[in-house]
C-alpha cells in the first residue's frame, strides 16, 4: 500500500559541494527576481546586508502555509507568482505594522467553514444539517516569530475563551465566548485578541475545513505514532491499531478536530474530558509532523505541484505578504526543526454561568505567560477579560521569567487545571499521538 514516500529511482551521486554551490545560487537568483518583479510593481525594497537577502519575515498557517512556502522554493519563480496569485488574500483592518527585523506576530484562524465538502465528508462534518451553517473559530493560534534568535513560539487561545466584545453586544451580551468574533471575518477576532490581552497582531491566516484535507492529502498524509486505539464519534476518527501510522485525507481531518476523544486501554475505552485543551495537543501534534512531512517531500517535484496545486481550496493568506518576501522566510527558516518549536496554551479555569460552560483566563499565570512571549511587544489592554465575577480588571504587572504556567491535561477532569512547566512541548497526555517516522 502506498505511504506517500517517494520510491522514484535515485540519481547519481554528485559532488556535495558543487551542489550545495549551485543551490545556493539558485536560491540568490529567486530572491532577485523576486526583487526586480516588485520593483516593476512599485514595491520599494530598503537596502539591506547580504546576511539579510533571504528575508526578514516569516508565517507558519497553522497546519499548512509552511508546507506552502517550502513548496514554493521547488518550482520556478514565474510558476510559483501563478500558483500564488491563486490563493485567497485576506485585508484585516487593525493589524499592527511590525518593527523591521524585530519579532512580530500571526493570528492563525482554523475555521469550521464546511465550504466546498461534499459526499461524505459533508455529511460526517455536518454540512448537511444545516446546524453548522456559517463559520466558527475552532482553532486560534498565535504564531510568535523572532527573526533573530530563529524561533517560533506558538500560542493556542481555546474558542471557549470568555472575552470582552467590541461589537454585537446587543446580540451576544458584553460577555461571550471569543469564537462568537469570528461570524464575519477575522478583523473583529484580531481587534478582539489585541484589545483583551494586549497582543499586536502583524498578520493573519485562515484554513477551512477543506483547506486542511486539501493540504493532507497533497503532501500523502502525515506519520502519527498513536500508543492505543483511538476514536472520536464525533470527528469521526478511527485509528483500529495502535503504532507509527499513516493519517491521511479526512482522517487527518478527524484528528485535528477531535474534542471528545477516547483511546482503547486495558480492555477498556477510556475518555479525555479535556476537551478542547486536549484537542490543542493534538493539533500541536499534527502540525509538526506535516511540517516534517513536507520538508521531506522537497526532492519530489510532483508532489511540490500537487501541494501548490490544492492548497488555494480553502486557504487564506494576509495580502500584506508579497511572493518575495515567502521566497525569502522559508529560505531562512529552512533548517528549522518542528519538535523545537515551542507552544503554550493560555492559562485558563473553568466555570459554569447560566448553565453554560465558560473558560475564564486565569491570573496572574495568563499574564506571566503573555509577559514570557511577547515581552515589551504587549499593549495594555483596552477592554480587559472578565474573571469569574465578571468583572474585568486590568491584568497585574509581571516581570518576565524563565518558567511559563500552561494547562496540561490529567486524567478524566472537565477541564485541564494550571500546571507550571519549563518544558511545554513535552507537557501532553501519554494517550495522545506523536510525530514518528515510519
Amino acid at each position: 500500500m502506498a505511504d506517500g514516500r517517494d520510491s522514484a529511482p535515485r540519481r547519481p551521486s554528485i559532488d556535495a559541494a558543487a551542489a550545495n554551490k549551485r543551490a545556493l545560487a539558485n536560491e540568490q537568483r529567486l530572491v532577485a527576481l523576486g526583487e526586480a518583479v516588485d520593483q516593476r510593481a512599485g514595491i520599494k525594497h530598503k537596502p539591506h546586508r547580504a546576511k539579510s537577502r533571504r528575508g526578514r519575515r516569516w508565517i507558519i498557517a497553522g497546519v499548512v502555509v509552511v508546507g506552502l512556502i517550502v513548496g514554493l522554493l521547488g518550482g520556478g519563480y514565474l510558476y510559483a507568482n501563478w500558483r500564488w496569485s491563486q490563493i485567497h488574500k485576506l485585508v484585516v483592518p487593525g493589524e499592527q505594522f511590525p518593527v523591521p527585523g524585530q519579532p512580530f506576530n500571526i493570528l492563525s484562524i482554523g475555521s469550521d467553514s464546511r465550504a466546498g465538502l461534499s459526499g461524505a465528508v459533508a455529511a460526517q462534518t455536518g454540512a448537511n444539517t444545516g446546524q453548522a451553517a456559517g463559520q466558527r473559530s475552532d482553532v486560534i493560534k498565535i504564531m510568535h516569530v523572532d527573526p533573530n534568535a530563529g524561533t517560533i513560539t506558538i500560542l493556542s487561545i481555546p474558542r471557549d475563551t470568555t472575552v470582552t466584545l467590541l461589537a454585537n453586544q446587543a446580540l451576544y451580551g458584553k460577555f461571550n465566548r471569543i469564537n462568537v468574533n469570528y461570524g464575519n471575518g477575522p478583523a473583529l477576532l484580531a481587534q478582539t485578541i489585541t484589545a483583551n490581552f494586549g497582543i499586536p497582531i502583524n498578520y493573519t491566516i485562515q484554513v477551512s475545513f477543506g483547506g486542511l484535507i486539501n493540504a493532507a492529502v497533497a503532501i500523502g498524509g502525515v506519520y502519527l505514532n498513536f500508543p492505543y486505539p483511538a476514536k472520536d464519534p464525533y470527528s469521526g476518527l478511527k485509528i483500529t491499531h495502535s503504532g507509527c501510522q499513516l493519517v491521511d485525507g479526512f482522517q487527518a481531518l478527524a484528528v485535528a478536530r477531535s474534542r471528545h476523544y477516547y483511546w482503547y486501554q486495558g480492555g477498556v475505552w477510556n475518555y479525555d474530558g479535556t476537551s478542547d485543551f486536549g484537542r490543542i495537543d493534538r493539533q500541536n501534534a499534527f502540525l509538526r509532523a506535516m511540517l516534517s512531512r513536507v520538508k521531506g517531500s522537497l526532492a519530489n517535484p510532483f508532489k511540490i505541484n500537487a501541494f501548490l496545486s490544492k492548497v488555494p481550496q480553502g486557504v487564506a493568506i494576509d495580502s500584506r505578504f508579497s511572493l518575495n518576501e515567502m521566497i525569502g522566510l522559508a529560505l531562512k527558516f529552512h533548517g528549522l526543526n518542528p519538535a523545537a518549536m515551542n507552544t503554550y496554551t493560555l492559562p485558563e479555569v473553568p466555570a459554569v454561568v447560566n448553565g453554560a460552560d465558560l473558560l475564564f483566563v486565569d491570573q496572574p499565570s495568563t499574564q506571566q505567560l503573555l509577559v514570557n512571549i511577547f515581552g515589551k511587544q504587549l499593549l495594555a489592554p483596552t477592554n480587559p477579560p472578565p474573571n469569574t465575577s465578571l468583572q474585568t480588571p486590568m491584568p497585574p504587572v509581571i516581570t518576565p521569567t524563565t518558567t511559563t504556567s500552561v494547562p496540561k491535561a490529567t486524567g478524566k477532569k472537565k477541564h485541564a487545571p494550571t500546571t507550571t512547566t519549563t518544558n511545554p512541548t513535552l507537557a501532553v497526555p501519554s494517550f495522545d499521538p506523536v510525530p514518528c517516522t515510519p
